[in-house]
């Protein structure tokens, strides 16, 4: 053992990511084990590999006894004072073994000790590297699709798409590359599982910062997200900068920064909204694309009565009531919406509450007249 296999180790460390100092350490765990298994000692045995010689030597731990009954982990009195006149019964010494009366099958062990502490050491490098991943996007080429979820690869790694984090509909082909948002990465015996999504909002989120510079540098914010996978996002953002747009950021010039997102989510439908510290406005602005007259709030139940154009009401509540769930999760409101007729045939519903008007002036002020009377 010289010098060249302090550089091979090295080279390993270069190729596979595994620092020097683990592969020594396993190389000696390799050592111990191979002569424990050639001579079938039990006592305490260590092994040393000089960092930078890559010279070995391999001790085993001895009792100094009057008689030896147990040649790998006693020493008679007489042999032990061979090598230091100073030792006395009930002394531990350390005897050096020569590794190389090691025979074929204690070297066989030591490959085997020596595979495995790698392979360990590999998965634990791989576990690091993902588990900083964890909360962001990476690039996954489809490899099969089960029944418990689709397996993707992801690197150095494979990760699964379990079915509850799979979009609704959407199809998956072996070789396909999607981009999927790292939720988690576990230990496991076969090495690390790394759990991604294509349903959580955070994956919109990471999308935009990729293809919005100004979302990267910090100059336009994405204040808050709602999502309903496959069907529909709702994005608020905000930029303290006035001359910023920070919607036409995020849309981009001809729509072709927003486009390739809506692509990535297969034709996933995309509102981008400019985020305002005013709830009603917010409200507002969330219930996008329908026209809203008035907003009604209610601060103590952070609830909110949104007047709309009776043409109006169906695009406001969305199909099946999306477009107003997706606006109340945005906004953190509730909200109720009433169409203008609704609104002057029961007028006591907002007796009493500030209103702040948009759109229609004179369609927002019946209302108010009739909330007057």
């Amino acid at each position: 053992m010289n010098a060249e296999f302090i550089e091979a180790l090295r080279a390993i460390e270069q190729e596979r990511g595994i620092s020097e100092g683990i592969l020594i350490d396993a190389f000696e765990s390799a050592l111990v084990a191979a002569y424990k298994r050639n001579f079938g000692a039990v006592g305490n045995v260590r092994a040393v590999v000089d960092r930078e010689t890559g010279e070995v030597q391999v001790f085993e731990s001895k009792c100094v006894v009057e008689e030896v009954e147990e040649e790998h982990s006693e020493i008679s009195l007489e042999d032990a004072k061979k090598i230091n006149r100073l030792y006395e019964i009930g002394d531990v010494l350390e005897e050096e073994i020569d590794p190389r009366t090691f025979g074929r099958i204690a070297a066989q062990t030591a490959k085997q000790v020596v595979i495995q502490r790698i392979r360990e050491a590999e998965r634990g490098v791989i576990f690091e590297e993902y588990a900083e991943k964890e909360n962001e996007v990476l690039t996954a080429i489809v490899q099969r699709v089960e029944k418990n979820g689709v397996y993707v690869e992801l690197g150095k790694t494979d990760g699964i798409i379990p079915p509850a984090e799979m979009i609704e509909g959407e199809t998956y082909e072996n070789g396909q590359r999607i981009k999927v948002y790292v939720l988690e990465v576990k230990k496991t015996n076969k090495g690390p599982q790394v759990v991604v999504s294509r349903t959580h909002p955070w994956l919109v989120k990471r999308l935009f910062e990729l293809e919005v510079p100004e979302i990267q540098s910090g100059i336009v914010q994405i204040r808050s997200i709602a999502r309903e996978a496959g069907f529909r996002t709702k994005v608020a953002v905000f930029s303290a900068d006035a001359q910023i747009d920070a919607v036409g950021a995020c849309v981009g010039q001809k729509g072709i920064r927003v486009e390739r997102i809506v692509n990535e989510l297969h034709d996933e439908k995309i509102d981008i909204i400019e985020w305002d510290s005013d709830p009603a406005i917010c409200i507002a602005k969330s219930l996008s694309p329908a026209r809203v007259l008035m907003v009604y709030i209610n601060e103590e139940e952070k609830a909110a009565k949104v007047i709309v154009p009776d043409n109006q009401l169906s695009l406001a509540i969305g199909k099946e009531g999306q477009n107003v769930r997706l606006a109340a999760k945005l906004t953190g409101w509730k909200i109720d919406i009433k169409s203008q007729s609704q609104a002057e045939d029961d007028a006591d519903l907002l007796t009493g509450q500030d209103a702040v008007v948009f759109d229609d002036a004179e369609e927002a002020e019946a209302v108010e007249e009739t909330v007057e009377e």
